[in-house]
Parts: structure tokens; C-alpha cells; sequence
């Protein structure tokens, strides 16, 4: 495998003895796979839902499936579906996602933590493939209900490997840079999803994202584990051999394997319990930044303006097929997710996360306005363009900050020892969080109005200005150590 790879990937080696970039770029993209078949799964029910609803019952089934309606009028399915739900059933479909990965974030940092990085994520295609089985042979609800508890599953745990992974194969002047490929890589699902998903049946559809897992474990099979992990089970040699792969023949890795066998032997040394996630200063202070970037994520209202996407719209004014609108906004997070990519090692982590949170809360405000005047009876006709401009600002900052750092920043903060079930906490709470806000969302705009509901993540936002300020850290440049005694106040 490392021979035939490594040659195969030589082409163009600089002779200088610099690191190779090309490889860790390689092995990062083929993890992040793993997360375009985890944006399929969540945009999967955005065009299938409706194909799922009973043919006299023309009411969507929640906020988000108003998109699917213009779906529907743009492209033809020509087979009809044998299974029919209820609205309660359409909310389960999407709730059981969110239930599976929350149950299975912290087992799978353990797992990561006993076997390996490397097995962990080829472990998941057998859930991502056993849940595309049970939706194309579905022939009840339960089946599909069972099939997105296993995506669930899957998915839960590409969030906490994937970041895992790369954070530990990156060289520390494009740590940052690759750690934004998870969140591009789930965008481009989505996208895919959202692309093709309304113009095939939902049987064809899924057998198109079963594809997906496939190439993902075929690609990641030929990469190495991780150097760090293998020096965690004492295989210095293979260790070697990796970071070797990683780096280049020609790239002097005696210094580099060095100081990870120092973090390695103090994280052996200090090994980590529950407890001590809590006691350590450094650690508590890692998980205290990252479930707090995780909360902030999901608080921003992100799923709240993608649901509203087509009402927003709509209440503009624009002429512009709803179905189409959908696109723009997930080619919008495509493209500047991609420019927070080539940012993120020039402008850090914290100028990033604090303009994204500002311009966020911003936008939210004034989409609260918008609705405050047109729920309030006036005429909103000659200020149609201000709800779709902030909500492509909303859209771009997100992809720009709050969209790829928290994940970015999980597999920088944590020391090695206790890596794996910090990272499946704060994923944990991640999926929690979507479960609230999805679950809840819809509650809050009926009982309090659309305004309100957007003021109060315009709330959320302000309160992540002072978060990002006074408690994170900037990690750009730095070393896993010296992120380490930064956050241990040394």
C-alpha cells in the first residue's frame, strides 16, 4: 500500500528536502469524503419527503419541505412511491438522524482511541451503506426510520474521526487549511443532494448516494494511519513509515517524529480520564472552547435561514423559482466555505469566527425587522432586496467562520490522551443541538413570530462576540504543544 502509493504520488517531489504538501492534502480529502456521504444524508430528506406524502395531501410536511413543492413542479418522478406518511412521521425521519449520531459521538472516540483512527473511519461505511440498504428496500416507515438511525450512527461518527484525523496527519502551516475541508466537503454534499435528488425517485436517488460510500472507502484505504496514533502503540517504525508518506522521502522527519513522541510519552504519562477533563486546566479549557463554538454554531440560526430560504424569497418579491433558490444558497456556502479554505492560515482562526458572528447577528436583525414590518401590515414591496442580501451575508460569513472552525479547531485544542472522548462529547452536544432547534424552531416562529425567533439568534450572536474575544485562543501557526501550554495558562 505505502510503496505503490508513494510512487504513484511522487510526481513533481521538490528535491529541497521540504515537506510534500500534495499527500496531506490527498489524505485529507479522501477522510473528508466520508463527509460528503454525511451531506447527502442530511439534504436526503429535503427532496424526498414530499415524494413520500400521500397524493390528496398537498400541506408540507414542516417548514423545510415548502422547498420541495417547487421541486416537484420542476422535475417528474415516474415512480410512485408505496409508502405514504404522516406528518409526525415526516419530523421522526429527521429526528432519528439526529438521535443516532449523538448516541454514538463519544463510543466512537473511544473506538478511534483502541483501534485506530484509520479503522474507525472505514468502520462507518458499514453503517452508511446498511442505511441506503433499508431505504431502498424499505417497505414500511420503520425500515426508514431504522435506516436513518444507522446514518445517524455514521454520521455522528465522521464528525468526530474525520477532524480527528486530519488535525493529526497536518503539518502545522496547513493545519488550518485542511481542517476546513470537512465543512466543504459536507457542503459539496449537500449541494449534490440538493442538485439531483428532486429530478429522480427516492429509491433511484438513494442507490446514486450509496455510490458515495464506496469511493470513499476505496480511496481512504490507501492512507496511512496516523503518526501519532502509531506511536501511542509503541510502532515507531510504522510511525515513520507514515509521516514519511505524509511528508516526502526527501523531507527530514527526524525532528518532527521527535516532538510527537514527547507529546506522545506525556499524554501516556498524564493519561486522561472523564475527570481529568475537567481537573486540567488545559483540558477543561479546551472543551470549554470547543462545546462553546459547537453551541454558538448551531445558535447562530443556521437551520433556521436555511429553512426560511424559499419564505425569504417569497416575501421579497423575487420571481425566482424557490427550487433554484435552494441551489444559489448551498452553491453560496460551496464557494466561500472554499475562500475560508484559502483564508484561514492568513487571517487566523479568531478575526474569522469574531466577523462571522458579527455579520451574522447583523443579518439576523434585520431579517427580524423585515418580518417585524410585513407581519405588521406594511408594505415591504420597495425594500424586497434587503432580506435576500442579508441572507446571502448571513450565508457567506457562516461558510467563512462558524460553518468550518469549530470543526477545525476540535482536532487542534485537545491533547492527545484525552482526544477521542473530548471530541465525541462536543459532537454529542452538536447533534443535540440540531435536534433542539429543528424539533423546536417551528414552535418558536408560531408562538413568538418570525421576528422574535430571528432576534433571539441575533441574540446568540452577539453574546459569541464576547466568547470568541475574552475565551478563544488563536491556534494559527502553532504546535499541539504550544496550543497545549496556552490553554494551560503557561
Amino acid at each position: 500500500m505505502g510503496d505503490t502509493a508513494q510512487h504513484m504520488l511522487s510526481v513533481g517531489e521538490k528535491p529541497s528536502g521540504e515537506s510534500r504538501k500534495l499527500t496531506q492534502y490527498l489524505a485529507a480529502a479522501a477522510a473528508s469524503l466520508g463527509a460528503v456521504t454525511a451531506g447527502t444524508i442530511l439534504a436526503w430528506t429535503s427532496p424526498v419527503l414530499s415524494q413520500l406524502k400521500p397524493p390528496n395531501n398537498t400541506a408540507p410536511l414542516n417548514i423545510s419541505e415548502v422547498v420541495l413543492t417547487a421541486v416537484r413542479e420542476n422535475f417528474t418522478a415516474t415512480e410512485t412511491s408505496n409508502i405514504y406518511i404522516t406528518e409526525e412521521q415526516g419530523s421522526w425521519i429527521g429526528s432519528f438522524l439526529a438521535i443516532g449520531a449523538l448516541i454514538f459521538a463519544i463510543p466512537i472516540g473511544m473506538l478511534a482511541e483502541a483501534v485506530g483512527r484509520k479503522i474507525s473511519i472505514l468502520a462507518l461505511v458499514i453503517p452508511f451503506l446498511i442505511s441506503w440498504v433499508l431505504i431502498i428496500f424499505a417497505n414500511g416507515v420503520e425500515m426508514i426510520y431504522a435506516a436513518r438511525f444507522f446514518s445517524g450512527i455514521a454520521t455522528g461518527g465522521i464528525c468526530v474521526t474525520a477532524p480527528m484525523y486530519i488535525g493529526e496527519i497536518a503539518e502545522t502551516s496547513i493545519r488550518g487549511a485542511l481542517g476546513s475541508f470537512f465543512q466543504l466537503f459536507l457542503t459539496i454534499g449537500i449541494l449534490f443532494a440538493n442538485l439531483i435528488g428532486g429530478a429522480l425517485t427516492w429509491r433511484i436517488f438513494s442507490v446514486v448516494c450509496s455510490i458515495i460510500p464506496v469511493i470513499f472507502a476505496v480511496a481512504f484505504f490507501f492512507v496511512p494511519e496516523t503518526p501519532q496514533y502509531l506511536l501511542k502503540k509503541n510502532k515507531l517504525r510504522e510511525a515513520e513509515k507514515s509521516l514519511r508518506w505524509l511528508r516526502g522521502p526527501n523531507f527530514d522527519i527526524s525532528s518532527e517524529i521527535e516532538a510527537m513522541q514527547k507529546e506522545v510519552d506525556n499524554a501516556t504519562q498524564n493519561k486522561a480520564s472523564l475527570k481529568d477533563l475537567v481537573v486540567s486546566r488545559a483540558n477543561r479549557n479546551a472543551l470549554i472552547c470547543s462545546l462553546g463554538l459547537m453551541f454558538f454554531q448551531q445558535f447562530s440560526g443556521i437551520n433556521a435561514v436555511i429553512f426560511y430560504t424559499v419564505d425569504i424569497f417569497k416575501s421579497a418579491g423575487s420571481d425566482l423559482d424557490p427550487f433554484i433558490a435552494a441551489i444559489i444558497v448551498t452553491v453560496v456556502q460551496v464557494i466561500f466555505t472554499i475562500v475560508s479554505f484559502l483564508l484561514i492560515e492568513k487571517a487566523g482562526r479568531r478575526i474569522l469566527l469574531l466577523q462571522s458572528c458579527i455579520a451574522m447577528g447583523l443579518s439576523l436583525l434585520v431579517i427580524g425587522i423585515f418580518f417585524n414590518f410585513k407581519d405588521g401590515g406594511k408594505d415591504v414591496s420597495s425594500i424586497g432586496w434587503i432580506p435576500l442580501t442579508s441572507m446571502v451575508v448571513f450565508i457567506i460569513t457562516f461558510s467563512l467562520g462558524f460553518g468550518p472552525i469549530p470543526w477545525m479547531m476540535m482536532g487542534e485544542l485537545f491533547s492527545a490522551e484525552c482526544k477521542g472522548v473530548a471530541s465525541g462529547i462536543a459532537v454529542m452536544l452538536n447533534w443535540i443541538l440540531v435536534f433542539v432547534v429543528t424539533k423546536f424552531f417551528p414552535t418558536m416562529v408560531l408562538t413568538l413570530g418570525k421576528d422574535i425567533t430571528f432576534w433571539i439568534f441575533a441574540g446568540f450572536m452577539l453574546a459569541a462576540v464576547f466568547f470568541v474575544y475574552f475565551v478563544i485562543p488563536e491556534t494559527k501557526g502553532k504546535s499541539s504543544a504550544q496550543i497545549q501550554a496556552q490553554l494551560a495558562g503557561k
